[in-house]
């Protein structure tokens, strides 16, 4: 599985052939001006919620790549009223097979508005299931005890959850949900950038490796395999 950094909380993952987006937020982030958005992969593109920082480059990528958006009800209904029709709903609980793998909807802990205001569902994390592994993205989201579920009836190879505390959980609450679900090998997301929610990376890469966890906090346009 080979996984690319765009920034922020956006990740490409390539799965069993097919590239899935997650959270594209690139042409809006200062610190991800180096990466062609016209190069960004996308067979599939997956949402969390409706904020700005994690949608503002669906139309642009869906329209170019022809990528299904896979969201809740409401994003999905947000975006077909913009001209996107391959899409796909999904709410918390759910579970739908794709040509990749399946994707199962978590609770995430936060809020979901569209950039015009309007109401964006609830908050959703994802965990994918495929037979090159399994894998958690929290999405913006507060340390819950609902976290402990994945760990117990899931094995998760890595996850991706954010650290940069303010908006969403910190280091400390990210190490503790890294310990619910049982896995060591977590990718950071969410920090940087802003001034809101930078953190110190020595410090973070430190703490997690004294709990025997290793934290990955990717360069924008790294790639790496897992």
């Amino acid at each position: 599985m080979n996984i690319t950094y765009y920034g922020h909380s956006c990740f490409g993952v390539e799965l069993n052939d097919k590239h899935i987006l997650f959270d594209p937020f690139i042409s809006a982030n200062e610190l991800a001006k180096h990466i062609d958005l016209n190069s960004v992969k996308a067979d599939y593109i997956l949402l969390s919620h409706g904020h700005e920082d994690h949608i503002a480059d669906v139309i642009s990528i869906a329209t170019r790549t022809g990528a299904k958006v896979i969201a809740n009800f409401e994003i999905v209904v947000w975006f077909n009223k913009k001209g996107l029709v391959n899409t796909y709903a999904m709410n918390i609980g759910g579970k739908c097979k794709f040509d990749f793998g399946a994707v199962k909807c978590v609770s995430a802990i936060h809020s979901s508005s569209m950039p015009d205001g309007s109401y964006g569902g609830n908050p959703m994390g994802f965990v994918i299931e495929s037979a090159e592994g399994n894998f958690y993205f929290a999405g913006d989201t507060a340390l819950s005890y609902d976290m402990k579920l994945i760990g117990d009836y899931r094995t998760i190879d890595f996850a991706f959850l954010p650290l940069g505390d303010n908006f969403t959980m910190g280091v400390d609450n990210a190490i503790i949900a890294s310990s619910f679900i049982k896995c060591n090998k977590i990718i950071g997301m969410h920090y940087d950038t802003f001034g809101s929610i930078k953190i110190d990376k020595a410090e973070a890469i430190k703490k997690f490796n004294n709990q025997g966890n290793k934290l990955y906090l990717l360069e924008i346009g790294e790639v790496k395999s897992f």
